[in-house]
């Protein structure tokens, strides 16, 4: 008989690259049955549904009290049909809270868990979700609001950025669906996730650009990424207006912080209990 023999210092990175990459595929087999699963809780859960009902209607009236009420300047549909997409953003964020906080609050995440105990592979697959939710929401609120002013009697307007203002739309609303879904993964609890989003996004990033200095307020993560649209605000000084950056440089500045909120929910999530 032969004595076994541990693996030696110099054997053991390649145990744990080995280990390393079939852990990957594992979790890339996986992932299509995760996507599926997170398919279906979307397409089933009312919220998605009355989410999706706020975005066409709130879109399709913004716009069309837009065309009727601005009357000191000219506006076509190629202008107004993203003005709605802050809106739009919000109901997106809001969806990617609940695709994470209803499974903890109703009891299902352990089920989840217990499915795919890789929670890489939950985290994953719901942040893929979390993109499309915001993708199509985005378009959703765009067709909308491009009906609501074509019915409120704009003309076209030039459609020569169109495609480029549809996509930094798509991104915005898209990147601020991952934003719900770490924030979410943070705290678990949709209404302090939601009323805290709400609170940030509408009054504390206001109340800051009126103290800080324009050079700072800049990077603001929620008004840099409404800025990637090319809609400026009347409430914008000279001195605001001269730190401005490019779409973008605003897009890098939102993705960067949802990238970190997403790390920060996936940690969360690997570390925590299931319940």
């Amino acid at each position: 008989m032969t004595a076994m023999t541990a693996p030696t210092r110099s054997d053991a990175p390649a145990v744990l690259s080995t280990a390393s990459r079939r852990g990957a595929r594992q979790d890339l087999r996986a992932l299509p049955d995760a996507l599926r699963s997170e398919w279906s809780k979307l397409t089933t859960v009312r919220a998605t549904k009355v989410m999706l009902a706020l975005t066409i209607g709130i879109g399709a009236i913004a716009a069309f009290a837009t065309a009727k009420l601005v009357t000191d300047e000219v506006l076509t549909v190629s202008q107004v049909f993203v003005y709605p997409a802050v809106f739009t953003a919000v109901f997106a964020a809001v969806s990617g809270i609940l695709s994470f906080t209803s499974e903890v609050q109703h009891g299902t995440l352990a089920v989840t868990l217990s499915a795919q105990p890789a929670r890489r592979v939950i985290a994953t697959s719901k942040s893929i979700m979390a993109v499309a939710i915001g993708a199509t929401l985005g378009i959703a609120g765009m067709v909308a609001a491009a009906a609501g002013a074509a019915v409120g009697g704009l003309a076209l307007g030039s459609s020569s950025a169109i495609a480029a203002t549809t996509g930094w739309a798509l991104l915005y609303t898209s990147t601020a669906a991952t934003i719900g879904l770490g924030l979410g993964m943070i705290t678990r609890h949709s209404a302090g996730a939601i009323s805290g989003l709400l609170v940030w996004w509408f009054v504390g990033e206001n109340l800051l650009r009126t103290f800080i200095s324009p050079s700072v307020g800049r990077f603001l993560p929620f008004d840099a990424g409404y800025r990637t649209l090319g809609v400026g605000s009347n409430f914008d000084t000279p001195e605001i207006l001269a730190a401005a950056l490019r779409p973008p440089q605003y897009a890098l500045v939102f993705v960067t912080f949802a990238a970190i909120v997403l790390v920060a929910g996936a940690t969360l999530l690997n570390r925590r209990d299931a319940s």
